[in-house]
């Protein structure tokens, strides 16, 4: 049931975009680093811009992290992975297959939680009529051996969900998108608009509801992950009214397409949190601190939206508005620092000298 919906104040009046939209129609933000700073501070949290980790990256996607403190990212387009390392920006390989398009492309990626002794990586990519997770092996700092473990999911030019992530548990999460055929959200039968939980084999995960390979349904657009602890939180982009943060509880039903946003609809979920869409349209997300971090492709702005035990405790705050452009996924770096990438090269943004590029943020108080 929508029983979260008192957890959120309706005067919450944020904005979202109904796909990855290329108009940045920034809105005023309750909280906007000074130009030129590069730091901004609400409240009891403060984020910095501490360094670049990276330039010259085309399309990041997805981005992990190894025990050795590197970092792997995914290059959307070109489906290419590239290792990032002491500064260092190297490549590593392509995964084969891989079938570009305005939202789709090579998407998320995943490090097995026992490598090295498992020496695997996982992606979500497009191919030609479906999207895909494969294993692929990554040893001595190249890839070899993919292995598709899971195929079907809807693909469309736009919709294709993509965010991977390891739960505590072991298992793989991922967030998958309608596929522009709005039905799948809600048919049992079909992988769109679902949240995924799968073995490294690409098999239903034990304890999932009814043996599926999928928890939640009725999703739009699954484009973050994260977690804090046990509790799971994603982010989706909305149509034309309202962008969720939503806390995942397996089996329940998330709306789409009869709600958008908070709704009161029996048998549905509402969001913690909702966006209009020139100040959102979500897609990476990490927690850290007692904070959810949210990267804001049209809304140009990473948001921090505080949280515990699966409800929002605060108002959320935007940092770094209109910056550094598009902001597509946020990762917590082993050091405690937030990995920030820029999406400028998409086809939607207004790339600048060095576009692409990482950003390492650092989290304080003020």
């Amino acid at each position: 049931m929508r029983g979260r919906a008192a957890v959120v104040v309706a005067a919450l009046a944020l904005v979202v975009g109904c796909s990855e939209d290329s108009s940045s129609g920034a809105g005023t933000a309750p909280a906007t680093v000074s130009s030129g700073t590069a730091s901004g501070a609400v409240g009891a949290v403060k984020l910095t811009v501490a360094s670049t980790v990276a330039t010259g990256i085309e399309v990041p996607w997805g981005l992990a992290f190894l025990p050795d403190k590197s970092a792997l990212v995914a290059e959307r387009d070109s489906g290419k992975i590239k290792r990032i390392a002491d500064g260092q920006v190297s490549d590593v390989g392509a995964v084969d297959g891989v079938n570009p398009s305005s939202e789709g492309g090579l998407l998320g990626l995943a490090v097995d939680p026992g490598y090295p002794g498992k020496p695997y990586i996982y992606a979500y990519y497009s191919g030609g009529d479906d999207n895909r997770i494969a294993r692929i092996t990554y040893q001595s700092g190249k890839l070899s051996d993919q292995q598709v473990i899971l195929e079907g999911i809807p693909a469309a030019a736009i919709h294709n969900g993509g965010r991977l992530r390891f739960g505590p548990d072991g298992f793989l999460y991922a967030g998958t998108g309608d596929g522009s055929d709005r039905p799948n959200s809600q048919n049992d039968d079909s992988l769109g608009g679902k949240i995924l939980r799968i073995t490294t084999e690409g098999k239903a995960a034990p304890g999932n509801p009814d043996g599926r390979v999928w928890i939640t349904k009725g999703h739009r657009n699954v484009q973050g992950l994260a977690f804090d602890g046990d509790q799971l939180y994603a982010a989706e982009f909305g149509q034309n009214t309202w962008d969720e943060l939503n806390a995942i509880t397996p089996g329940s039903n998330y709306g789409w397409p009869a709600a958008e946003g908070i709704s009161g609809l029996d048998g549905m979920t509402d969001p913690i949190a909702q966006w209009h869409t020139a100040d959102a349209s979500p897609s990476g997300i990490a927690f850290a601190k007692g904070y959810i971090f949210m990267a804001s492709l049209r809304g140009q702005r990473l948001w921090a939206i505080p949280v515990a035990g699966g409800k929002r405790v605060g108002e959320p705050q935007a940092f770094f508005t209109n910056q550094y452009g598009r902001l597509r996924t946020v990762e917590t770096a082993p050091d405690g620092s937030l990995w920030v990438t820029t999406s400028n090269t998409d086809g939607r943004g207004d790339p600048r000298d060095g576009d692409d590029r990482i950003l390492r943020v650092t989290i304080g108080t003020s």
